[in-house]
């Protein structure tokens, strides 16, 4: 069996992905730059799957598979990497990549991987794609954003349907865009039309255009949406919205490619691409009966879902760099940069208005921020404020006189040698509720930083214990834990490090690769 060829700088990594593959009963050969590589491409029998990082000394991984496959164009090569962005995972799959793997990543997730590439490496691959034009500025480390760019960078080549979903403010025109920007259509329009900002009666002329003197005001002949994007790509956001006899209208111009202006008896072809996009549940609408099921199933070819920012919240800090560099630019004023404070408060927030809402927030910091350093009482009061929900099961609250613990951690309940609780729920409950009465009637009397900071650190101490715990159960191994606790993996990543738990989350079995080190 022909080996699997790892190429990383990192020696920690390539000595996880070979312990892994040699369980798996696969034969590896380690290499640490891309110049090693091509010199054993030149001498050796060819690999069976190549799993290349892209930030190395000398040249990267892109311009090592630009040239692996002008040589094995049937190669299936994994692209990774602790940097990723929209532009790696386009630039992997348009160069030719099999897969696009961002770090950290899961060891038994990219075994079973490999072994997938394996399978396609013995029944041959399909030859290299053309290199990736520029990009559009998208952001975003988390893994639910990595799956958002690894689907664009497969829909390069493509010019299907694409229905986009997610909150409001988390970004869908700008998908729509890099959708378009990135397909074989990418030189051609782009035209965008908000469904739900123009009224009924001037939406279909706006789709579609009239003729002259088709209605009172038609004074001449005007062009619609569809003319206007003629080779191109027409995003329809908030398609929901659209009424449901243009909703017929719209699902005749899918099916046959054709529509008549408003007052026109002339057909017209429509060589167009159409990305919808909505905030709305499309399958309660079709179920309501507000919106066409066979104009659902039409734009339903390829569905992607943004993730809200709260499900996102490491992007944060880089979102948030990126927001202050761009609106310093804009108003000419110096760069604002967050405290960790600041930093840390706006981690805390769920930005109902997603990423949307951030950007005006650094929008907001660059004008009326007294100095470059933002404190975390330069933010917005909503901002600055972090509200702890208690749920209390007595039908009084304690008095003013009630006595605060002094190291809330005592209150909880300590795991006997059977990993009984020693303690009851009540009897853990009642001192913390007690301790918090306390401390929320002291800030209403004096609403200070310290109290909302004791607040603060009452929650971390509590997360600290029920994380900490349970790493230390199951022995460093986060997917385990987050499957106990019954949270995702990407909130108990985003724990371990605000809560400084990387020590907790290394031990025997652990299985996350992170891009600076190796088992983490």
């Amino acid at each position: 069996m022909k080996p699997v060829w790892i190429v990383d700088d990192d020696a920690s990594i390539r000595w996880v992905l070979e312990r892994a593959l040699r369980r798996a009963e696969l034969p590896c050969r380690l290499f640490e730059s891309a110049k090693e590589v091509m010199h054993a491409l030149r001498s050796d029998d060819v690999p069976q799957v190549l799993v290349s990082d892209i930030r190395m000394p000398g040249e990267n991984g892109l311009e090592l598979l630009e040239q692996v496959k002008a040589r094995l164009p049937d190669l299936p090569v994994i692209i990774m990497t602790g940097f990723s962005d929209l532009d790696s995972a386009v630039s992997a799959f348009q160069g030719g990549a099999y897969e696009y793997l961002p770090k950290p990543f899961d060891v038994d997730e990219a075994t079973a991987l490999i072994l997938k590439a394996c399978q396609r490496s013995q029944l041959g691959g399909a030859a290299g794609l053309p290199k990736a034009p520029e990009t559009l500025e998208m952001l975003g480390q988390a893994p639910s954003m990595q799956e958002v760019f690894r689907a664009i960078g497969r829909l390069s080549q493509s010019t299907a349907t694409v229905l986009i979903t997610g909150e409001s403010g988390t970004g869908k025109e700008v998908v729509a865009q890099a959708l378009h920007r990135h397909s074989p259509r990418g030189d051609r329009a782009f035209v965008a039309l908000n469904t739900a900002a123009i009224p009924k009666d001037l939406l279909e002329s706006e789709l579609f255009g009239h003729e002259r003197g088709a209605f009172t005001g038609a004074q001449a002949q005007r062009r619609g949406r569809f003319e206007q994007a003629e080779g191109g790509t027409l995003f329809l956001d908030e398609i929901g919205d659209m009424p449901l006899d243009l909703q017929t209208r719209l699902l005749r111009i899918l099916s046959d490619g054709q529509y008549y202006r408003v007052g026109g008896h002339q057909a017209l072809k429509a060589n167009v691409r159409v990305i919808a996009a909505t905030h709305q549940d499309l399958e309660r609408r079709v179920t309501d009966g507000l919106f066409r099921e066979d104009l659902f199933h039409r734009l339903n070819v390829i569905r992607l879902r943004l993730p809200p920012l709260r499900e996102r919240a490491e992007d944060i800090p880089e979102l948030a760099r990126h927001f202050l560099d761009k609106s310093a630019r804009q108003l000419g004023s110096e760069v604002r940069r967050l405290s960790p404070a600041a930093m840390e408060a706006l981690m805390q927030h769920a930005f109902p208005g997603n990423v949307r809402q951030l950007e005006n927030l650094c929008h907001w910091l660059t004008v009326m921020a007294p100095s470059p350093r933002v404190e975390r009482d330069d933010l917005p009061p909503e901002f600055r404020s972090t509200t702890a929900q208690v749920s209390v099961s007595r039908a009084t609250a304690p008095s003013v006189g009630a006595v605060a613990i002094t190291n809330p951690a005592h209150a909880l309940p300590k795991p006997t040698a059977s990993g009984e609780q020693a303690l009851s729920d009540e009897a853990w409950v009642e001192p913390l509720i007690q301790a918090v009465s306390t401390a929320i009637q002291r800030a209403q009397r004096d609403p200070s930083e310290q109290a909302l900071a004791e607040m603060a650190r009452w929650e971390r101490l509590f997360e600290t214990a029920v994380y900490g715990t349970a790493l230390r159960l199951t022995r460093g191994r986060r997917l385990e834990a987050a499957q106990v606790l019954q949270v995702g993996r990407n909130t108990i990543t985003r724990k371990i490090q605000a809560l400084g738990l990387e020590s907790e989350s290394v031990g025997s079995g652990a299985s996350q690769i992170g891009p600076d080190r190796g088992v983490v």
